[in-house]
């Protein structure tokens, strides 16, 4: 039996998110302690009694979200056989799996968070859910919309969330609804991730991945920017470089998986997301989340 761990992205996140394993753990309210004094502010307020507004700061949900993901594997004591993350959770992922240090993972979280915040402050974009058409309609349709649209985000078959200028992602809209879309809806996002519009983050972010000491993973990392399984350091850092402005190849990282014996699914941190993106590729195999002791 091959057991797999996957952490959730950005979006995730919630009021009180960990604080049951801040008060029931002492390892890992260890944890969190530390996570405040490398980010200089007390996430672990936010994250316990904060407003959704105060989560909602890319610079506050990205750390909050690795944190709560990286906490809950210490307090399950996990030893996974294969591990993935969505965008943000590829980090959780790698801190899991032993590629990199919890405290060298959070300082990159956090200067990701900065640099994506300025990239959206410098080129304003947008990203968008398209339900109910192929990917390759999908892909066909941002090919012939005039500026920049693209494939974001392969969360499941027959969901895929494009990115890219407001005008573009809203004429991609319009184009996908008359192809016989679902439905073609806007995501209340700060920016266009995974678009080209992150270059000037991916570009800040190059050299702290570059300079951050990794290790050989004690399991495999199904990457988002090629879905393969990866425990070369080095290459795992070039992949994790180019997910900024490449698309996150969801569903076929969870088709990889299969394919490679996994036969069973343990999300961990906020929310359920990943779970149900997984059934929809499979509804065989095993699935659960887990984001508090109890659950």
């Amino acid at each position: 039996m091959k057991h797999a761990y996957v952490f959730p992205g950005q979006g995730a996140q919630a009021v009180g998110m960990g604080k049951d394993l801040y008060e029931q753990n002492a390892e890992v309210k260890a944890l969190f302690e530390q996570a405040n004094e490398i980010l200089g502010f007390r996430i672990t307020d936010l994250m316990f009694a904060g407003t959704p507004e105060d989560l909602k700061q890319t610079k506050v949900t990205q750390p909050a979200v690795f944190l709560h993901s990286v906490a809950m594997a210490k307090a399950l004591g996990v030893k996974p056989d294969a591990v993935a993350g969505h965008s943000l959770g590829e980090f959780s992922a790698l801190v899991v799996s032993g590629a990199l240090s919890f405290e060298d993972g959070l300082r990159l979280v956090s200067k990701r968070a900065m640099a994506m915040q300025a990239a959206c402050e410098a080129v304003p974009g947008t990203m968008a859910a398209i339900l109910g058409l192929s990917d390759e309609q999908v892909e066909a349709i941002c090919a012939e919309t005039e500026g920049v649209v693209v494939a974001a985000n392969y969360n499941c078959p027959g969901q895929l969330v494009i990115s890219g200028e407001q005008a573009a992602v809203e004429a991609a809209c319009a184009k996908a609804k008359e192809a016989g879309a679902r439905r073609a809806l806007v995501l209340p996002v700060g920016g266009a991730f995974h678009s080209p519009l992150m270059e000037p983050a991916r570009e800040e972010l190059s050299k702290a991945i570059a300079e951050a000491p990794f290790r050989t993973p004690d399991c495999p990392i199904y990457q988002n920017v090629d879905a393969e399984p990866h425990t070369d350091p080095e290459q795992i850092k070039r992949n994790l470089i180019a997910q900024l402005t490449a698309p996150v190849r969801w569903t076929q990282i969870v088709r990889r998986m299969l394919a490679d014996g996994v036969d069973a699914f343990t999300e961990l941190g906020p929310g359920t997301v990943l779970q149900g993106l997984i059934r929809k590729v499979s509804t065989e195999v095993a699935v659960e989340s887990k984001s508090t002791l109890e659950a």
